[in-house]
């Protein structure tokens, strides 16, 4: 590359360092906005879990399943927001990104979360 920057930075510089192709900032975002929404798609499970599935296994079962959900979703909020900035700044000074576990630790929780719930539905039924 001309220069010694990459396609996505730019001359501008900040203090990060220089300032990124736009593109490359939006996508970061558009990432961001995607993580949110799963996580509101979390809460909003552990709340219709809680409130709107009364049939659903004992309401003690029901209150700890939609707990573990809310708190996914607020560490999944929290955890997207820290990533976003990560890899700003990583951008911003030409460094490799950070790997990525965020996926694999959601994937993992709902795996689990999964497979209680079809235990409860085969063992459980109605109560």
């Amino acid at each position: 590359m001309p220069g010694g920057l990459s396609p996505a930075r730019r001359g501008t510089m900040t203090e990060h360092g220089p300032e990124l192709d736009y593109r490359f900032t939006l996508a970061n975002e558009r990432t961001l906005l995607a993580w949110v929404r799963t996580s509101l798609g979390l809460l909003a499970a552990g709340v219709a879990v809680v409130h709107l599935a009364p049939d659903f296994g004992p309401p003690a079962v029901r209150h700890v399943l939609g707990s573990v959900l809310a708190g996914l979703g607020a560490v999944v909020a929290v955890t997207s927001t820290m990533r976003w900035r990560v890899v700003q700044v990583a951008m911003r000074r030409g460094e490799a990104l950070p790997p990525a576990w965020a996926p694999l630790v959601v994937t993992g929780a709902l795996a689990v979360l999964s497979l209680l719930v079809l235990v409860l539905l085969l063992v459980g039924g109605p109560t």
